[in-house]
């Protein structure tokens, strides 16, 4: 009998959950206001202020069209360009001496000096039109509203990208402003196939979005995927395009990111040229690439801007330092503690000597010199610029040396957890470093309980994990895995910019070809020009 009244009790509980889930949901959908707007003038202005009740910034600029009609303009201070509301607007609608044109609606919609006019009859419609900093015109005697795109706001200045700097390349980096970092993309790429689809992602935020992609490049399906995704996503608010990146990735409990972000506009339409898809979030100047692969936080924009040899000698460095930042602490500890021959006499005794007065096994020092180590990195990412380079270094310094002289660690602890740091800043991409730094700590546990053989765990588990993810049905390491032999030319080194005549087929084959096969150095067709 126990038994029963346990199951009935959980059921009836999991009954009640879905009933509240239900109507906060409901709750939800229903907090957009779906009214259609009333044919008569002063509800809908009373309807507008009640809506925007003890909302300061809001305008409600009332007077006669042609000195007969009541009508309101309505506008919010600091989004709408008040200057071209008074010039194009108000002062042509106001000229008590002109006649007023019959149908008034054809003059508004057709002959008004602004930029864009929409008709609109929704109640959403309008407060999502004056939220933007498109006024709202309504009169009497008309029951649709008048959007004016006369909307104006301060926006940051183009700036060279902080977190994605390089020698040779462009200076330009995207800002938070939509508008501005979609004509960024219309710049480079001039062809009407690049195309622009916007949807609005948040009950308040209202986040405009929009998902960039050529035309003939990208495969379909691809597109109606990452739409689908977006579409899925109900939320109060979007502020930075990590919260959509976390929303649509594929396995999220990953460490290793499955969408790239830029702040560069060049490496953005490298991208689309390759026929991925661009997302770009309002707000933000960090924009989202998909599908990616593991590959492609190894690679750089500077390496397709310098000659190919100079790209490859540097790419096998960052293969290298970010195995080095995986492993080398991980190595120091388990050769220290469990495979002594592994390492020649004299720099085991010479160890051995700089650990006499070491009272902690290998293990704690390395995972206490390491968790030093990132929170002076991030201690100095958060301080001011004019003292947060000068206290990271300071501060490692001087702790390290009297780490040392106090014998609370080796000196040689210190050149390793110092290589690891630097082989981290290798990393293109931040937030790729940032998976190899999570690592290093579970495989630094792994070497100090099972030696080599846990950091043999430890990377076969890593690399069963990178073959399972997947970048919207893309494999995270192709083209290694499955084997592409041709598109290899981009990954384990940098070819000759004339012998990438083909795209990576990430989603599909559209369009392969990306320029003539026939444009390499060609020594018999010299000596015959000759």
């Amino acid at each position: 009998m126990g038994v029963f009244s346990l199951i009935r009790n959980v059921g009836r509980l999991l009954r009640k959950t879905k009933e509240k889930k239900s109507s906060v949901q409901n709750n939800y959908q229903d907090s957009k206001p779906a009214d259609v707007l009333a044919a008569n003038f002063s509800q809908n202005v009373e309807t507008l202020r009640s809506i925007y009740d003890n909302c300061s910034d809001v305008m409600f600029r009332s007077f006669l069209l042609f000195g007969k009609t009541r009508a309101m303009l309505i506008y919010i201070a600091g989004l709408s360009d008040i200057e071209a509301i008074e010039q194009y607007v108000l002062s042509p609608l106001m000229q008590e001496s002109s006649k007023e044109p019959q149908p008034l609606n054809e003059f508004i919609e057709h002959k008004m000096p602004v930029p864009k006019v929409v008709k609109v009859n929704m109640l959403a419609d309008c407060i999502e039109s004056i939220s933007s900093g498109n006024p709202i015109l309504l009169y009497e005697g008309e029951s649709d509203g008048f959007s004016l795109g006369l909307s104006k706001w301060e926006k940051r200045a183009i700036e060279e990208p902080m977190a994605e700097g390089g020698v040779r390349g462009s200076r330009e980096g995207f800002i938070e402003s939509l508008e501005v970092n979609t004509s960024q993309l219309r710049r480079i790429i001039k062809s009407p196939a690049l195309k622009l689809q916007s949807m609005k992602i948040g009950t308040y935020t209202r986040t405009n979005v929009s998902i960039a992609y050529i035309d003939g490049l990208v495969d379909k399906t691809l597109i109606e995927e990452i739409t689908t995704r977006l579409e899925r996503i109900k939320i109060d608010g979007i502020l930075e395009s990590e919260y959509i990146e976390e929303m649509i990735e594929d396995n999220p409990y990953s460490p290793f990111p499955q969408i790239m972000t830029t702040e560069r506009p060049d490496v953005a339409c490298s991208s689309l040229l390759e026929g991925r898809a661009v997302i770009l979030v309002e707000g933000t100047p960090f924009t989202l690439i998909a599908p990616i692969s593991f590959f492609s936080l190894i690679q750089s924009q500077e390496d397709y801007a310098q000659r190919f040899m100079a790209a490859t000698f540097i790419r096998w460095l960052r293969f290298i330092f970010m195995g080095l930042s995986l492993l080398l602490p991980s190595l120091y500890v388990a050769i220290l503690t469990f495979h002594h021959e592994a390492v020649p006499t004299a720099l085991l005794l010479s160890s051995a000597a700089s650990r006499e007065s070491v009272p902690f096994p290998a293990i704690v020092e390395a995972l206490a010199m390491e968790i030093t180590f990132e929170a002076l990195r991030e201690a100095g990412v958060r301080l001011p610029k004019q003292v947060g380079s000068a206290v990271s270094i300071v501060g490692a310094l001087v702790i390290g040396q009297a780490s040392v002289q106090a014998g609370l660690v080796s000196a040689p602890m210190v050149i390793v957890v110092a290589i690891t740091g630097i082989a981290s800043f290798m990393m293109p991409r931040y937030i790729a470093g940032i998976a190899f730094r999570m690592l290093r700590f579970p495989m630094m546990l792994l070497a100090g309980t099972l030696g080599l053989l846990g950091i043999m765990m430890g990377i076969i588990a890593i690399v069963i994990h990178l073959c399972s993810l997947r970048s919207f049905g893309v494999p995270y390491l192709t083209p290694l895995a499955p084997l592409k032999g041709q598109e290899l030319k981009d990954v384990l080194w940098r070819a000759p910019w004339w012998m990438m005549d083909t795209r990576p087929r990430l989603t599909g084959d559209s369009n392969v070809y990306r320029q003539s096969s026939e444009q390499g150095p060609n020594p018999k067709r010299g000596s015959e020009t000759e």
